[in-house]
């Protein structure tokens, strides 16, 4: 299946004299009635076809291996003069349209031609199909496409929840389920076949591939996917297999129509279809990938259990928040339907549990509280949660964002640009900073919303949307990108003012500094000590110096490092404007070639006011030296 099929273009060669035929019969029985737009020719006395083109195959889906198919013809007709004082003849067309049927299992052989008529706008079939035969299906037919399928081939499962058995799905559409090694590198992990074949399969014993014969509607996986993924991964597998027999068969019986050596589509790890790059088979692997997980968890009998497992869970650990429940929740619905965490989580969200959004995300390899926002909040293209190296670009190539940042507003907290204030931001007693138990109820409120573009993923069509991906077994990658966040934000007017006293005074501060480097320090120093009774002890004891080495820094009596200097403005809680000034004015400076420096200032501009425990957790996570 090497490149993209037409079904008009299969139907136009093939049928090409069928088809003249037709009109041709039509036009000389009815040529009084066609209508012809005729601009020299008064009375028609003759009529002849002189050629046909086919503009385009309106398909139906029928049971089986039938179609039935509307096909438009624009017809060329060369009309004579009926007067014989006029020696006169014109060319016109006519646009018709000739209802057909036919078997594909056949090869179309029992073609024919039900009716005739002029064409006068295209009918809407009741089960469409594109040219390439490949189903029509919109993302709000999904539902009930899977219920469908379902009632046909596994109708206890609407019946109450279970775990669908995908071997036993597939026994009950004459499907044979077999578990061989077909690549080496384990790149194809499953195979519909649909006519007899020979296949090449992976030996481990020869280390190489062999030649063997498999059996039509046989679906081979690799039982490696076991090893390297889990069981919900492999039963996916299958029922995508299942689907394809089930949806695509048509799709591939046009393909056996221009190349008859076709026998089946092998579905890769990375979620394409091996060797192919053409727009049918994207549809249909995103029909396949859409589908499965509907199937394997049908809507009706999802919110069944998972109404069950909230309030088992709250009943046991003692919460109301939903937030507080979801991932276990959501565990023990990957558990029961037998399906990979990831599948769960998009199908609570499917149900209307938002909350799931903010479950098990991961970022910069760290796990990111539960947090939920309001429904609509963002677009399915945006997310609350940026990574640290994220954050950095962002901060320096958006000078909006960067100076909304440096104002202190907002702090980096769990992978979050969260507004500082009590109401969103604690301090516990591990000396951490955390998002308060509103702000993760809340996170639309006081977070900054930034843009995703898919930068890469195993999935040319990814089945789900992109804020649920950033999830620790997800291989979708994004680019970030700050957008207006902050206007868009809720409410943004309302949120300046909470935290416009401390920035007025910080600013102040700033504004009021001096323009060297030993009495900007004491300046700043008399601040934080008259302010919040900072002492060289403490401070020294918060960035792990001895008190004397912080009293000679502090009174220029010491040239600071900038490892130093910077750990004395993080030590403070600097504003970064402050921390900066009292940089810039210093004997030492930043060193942006440095990777060590780089994370300096994304510390010193964003995570200014959290406690030295976090701040140096940072650091070790990004390997700086300080």
């Amino acid at each position: 299946m090497a490149r993209q099929r037409s079904f008009t273009s299969y139907v136009a060669d093939r049928f090409y004299n069928e088809l003249f035929a037709v009109i041709n019969d039509y036009a000389e029985i009815k040529a009084d009635s066609l209508n012809l737009r005729l601009y020299q020719v008064n009375k028609i006395g003759g009529i002849e076809l002189t050629d046909i083109t086919v503009k385009f195959a309106s398909v139906n889906d029928l049971p089986e291996s039938e179609i039935e198919f509307e096909v438009v013809i624009d017809a060329e007709f060369n009309v004579r003069e009926a007067d014989y004082h006029y020696d006169t003849d014109e060319f016109t067309s006519q646009w018709f349209m000739l209802k057909c049927k036919g078997d594909l299992s056949c090869g179309l052989d029992d073609f024919q031609i039900t009716d005739i008529s002029i064409y006068n706008g295209k009918n809407r079939q009741p089960k469409p199909m594109s040219d390439a035969l490949v189903p029509i299906i919109s993302k709000d037919n999904l539902e009930s496409i899977a219920t469908d399928f379902l009632k046909r081939n596994y109708p206890k499962a609407l019946l109450q929840p279970m775990a669908i058995d995908p071997s036993e799905l597939a026994k009950s559409m004459g499907l044979t389920v077999k578990l061989k090694r077909i690549t080496e590198d384990c790149s194809i992990f499953g195979q519909i076949f649909f006519e007899d074949s020979t296949a090449e399969i992976y030996d481990e014993k020869l280390c190489q591939s062999v030649e063997e014969e498999v059996s039509a509607k046989t679906i081979l996986v690799d039982p490696e996917t076991y090893f390297l993924y889990n069981l919900g991964k492999v039963n996916n597998t299958i029922v995508h297999e299942c689907v394809h027999w089930d949806l695509h068969r048509k799709a591939f019986e046009l393909e056996r129509l221009y190349n008859n050596e076709a026998s089946r589509i092998k579905c890769q790890v990375a979620g394409g279809v091996e060797g192919n790059s053409w727009t049918a088979m994207e549809w249909m692997e995103w029909q396949a990938n859409a589908l499965a997980p509907r199937i394997q968890m049908p809507m009706g009998m999802f919110k069944t259990q998972a109404s069950k497992y909230i309030k088992e869970y709250r009943d046991m650990l003692g919460k109301d928040d939903i937030i507080d429940v979801i991932e276990p929740v959501i565990d023990e619905l990957a558990a029961f339907f037998c399906v990979s965490r990831l599948a769960a989580k998009i199908r609570m969200v499917d149900a209307g549990y938002e909350e799931a959004i903010g479950a098990f995300i991961y970022v910069d390899g760290r796990y990111v509280t539960p947090h939920k926002f309001r429904k609509n909040a963002i677009r399915e293209d945006q997310t609350y949660t940026i990574s640290a190296e994220e954050a950095t670009i962002q901060s320096v190539i958006n000078r909006e964002f960067g100076e909304l940042v440096r104002t202190g507003v907002y702090q980096y907290v769990d992978a979050h640009f969260v507004l500082n204030h009590p109401r969103y931001l604690e301090q516990r007693a591990d000396g951490l900073v955390y998002l308060t138990d509103y702000a993760r109820n809340h996170i639309d409120e006081c977070c900054i919303p930034f843009d995703m573009t898919v930068k890469s993923t195993d999935k040319k069509d990814y089945y789900s949307v992109c804020y649920l991906n950033k999830d620790k077994d997800s291989t979708v990658s994004f680019d970030i990108k700050y957008s207006d966040g902050y206007q868009n934000s809720t409410d943004a007017a309302k949120k300046a003012k909470l935290v416009e006293e401390i920035v007025m005074e910080e600013m102040a501060i700033f504004q009021d500094l001096p323009n060297d480097y030993e009495r900007s320090m004491k300046k700043v120093w008399d601040w934080k000590h008259e302010k919040e009774g900072l002492t060289y002890k403490e401070l020294a004891e918060r960035i792990h110096m001895d008190d004397q080495t912080i009293s000679r820094l502090i009174n220029n009596k010491r040239d600071p490092s900038i490892n130093s200097l910077v750990l004395i403005c993080l030590g403070m809680h600097l504003p970064p404007e402050i921390s900066m000034h009292l940089i810039d004015k210093s004997p030492v400076a930043l060193n942006y070639n440095k990777n060590d420096h780089i994370w300096y200032k994304f510390a010193l501009t964003h995570l200014s006011k959290q406690s030295m425990i976090s701040i140096e957790n940072f650091f070790r996570e990004h390997n700086v030296q300080i």
